[in-house]
């Protein structure tokens, strides 16, 4: 996709259009709408001032009365991540039984990729957007909220912006994690985390260091991302050898999960494990991974109806959403 300018200002309506050409809000109708009865000058004058403010015809409510669909944007980090693509397949359920079109981009972990892809999405007028937010303060949306196009948050909440979001509750599915591997006579547990600067990631970083300090053990065993097999693999090894090891880790998130068990395979290490996120096959290995489960589909589902509610006039201060998680025991957190 073509890279658009970060940098967005109010929309131009009819009104400025019409207050720059000198001419009725129904004179510039006509001309935006292609109907005759217009003089050529005065339409040359309605169509260099749509030129100069950038102003876009806004079809929303045309197309809904001639039963067309209207558009919603959703940005995710990356489409690939079967966590997000499940969310997409939700918001997409709900975006059609709202009789509207849904347009999806990846931003990587990028804020300049956000910004590029809500720009792309607000030039062709979608409704509303559903985003889960880059690394990045989010002021510069207020001016979209404020001309009346609802925002809402997915897994991380806005920063610098009162906008709606739709959460998981980490803290108590990293405690659920923590307090499994304890009962199981786990002393030293290693936690695997995301990227510090992710909400998500510092969240559930205090959530392993609260529930291991809670439960008298160590919570200096630690270790953020982003990381690579090799990585991970060393430190394992470096963990391991102490006279007091580790001999269980936490995972921040699925894609951990699966580098650690690649790592744990290179270096022939068997460790108790339970990773934050189910993920495909996760049932399937040997041994199968006991996980703490989040529910992207009901993300997905809350984010989208909050999204329609606004929509449709709801009012009021922003609401959050904090979703439960579900700690799914399997085989790998029995090893000892």
């Amino acid at each position: 996709m073509t890279s658009l300018s970060s940098s967005r200002t109010t929309r131009a309506t009819m009104v400025d259009v019409a207050k720059r050409a000198a001419v009725s809000v129904k004179t510039v109708s006509r001309v935006v709408n292609g109907e005759e009865g217009v003089r050529p000058d005065t339409k040359a004058r309605v169509d260099e001032a749509i030129r100069q403010l950038g102003f876009r015809r806004n079809d929303s409510a045309s197309d809904l009365r001639r039963g067309r669909a209207e558009g919603i944007g959703l940005i995710v980090e990356n489409m690939s991540d079967p966590f997000y693509s499940v969310i997409g397949a939700a918001v997409e359920r709900v975006a059609r039984l709202q009789r509207h079109l849904l347009l999806m981009g990846s931003a990587e972990g990028s804020a300049e990729r956000e910004r590029d892809l809500t720009g792309a999405f607000l030039s062709r007028r979608v409704a509303g957007l559903i985003v889960v937010p880059a690394i990045e303060d989010h002021h510069w949306l207020a001016a979209e909220l404020a001309a009346g196009t609802p925002v809402v948050f997915v897994d991380r909440p806005a920063s610098g912006l009162s906008a709606d979001a739709v959460l998981t509750d980490n803290d108590a599915g990293v405690r659920s994690a923590v307090e499994h591997l304890a009962a199981r006579g786990h002393r030293n547990i290693g936690f695997l985390g995301d990227n510090p600067e992710f909400w998500t990631a510092g969240q559930r970083l205090a959530a392993f260091g609260s529930a291991t300090a809670a439960l008298g053990l160590r919570s200096d065993l630690t270790a953020m991302g982003p990381h690579e097999v090799e990585g991970i693999a060393a430190l394992v090894e470096t963990w391991t050898r102490d006279s007091d090891p580790v001999t269980a880790l936490v995972t921040g998130n699925n894609r951990l999960s699966v580098t650690a068990l690649r790592a744990l395979r290179r270096v022939g290490k068997r460790l108790a494990l339970v990773g934050f996120d189910d993920f495909e096959l996760a049932d399937m290995v040997e041994p199968a991974v006991t996980v703490v489960a989040q529910d992207p589909a009901a993300m997905g589902e809350q984010a989208a109806h909050l999204l329609f509610r606004r929509l449709a006039g709801e009012g009021g201060p922003a609401r959050t959403v904090v979703l439960p998680t579900r700690l799914v025991v399997r085989d790998s957190s029995h090893l000892v």
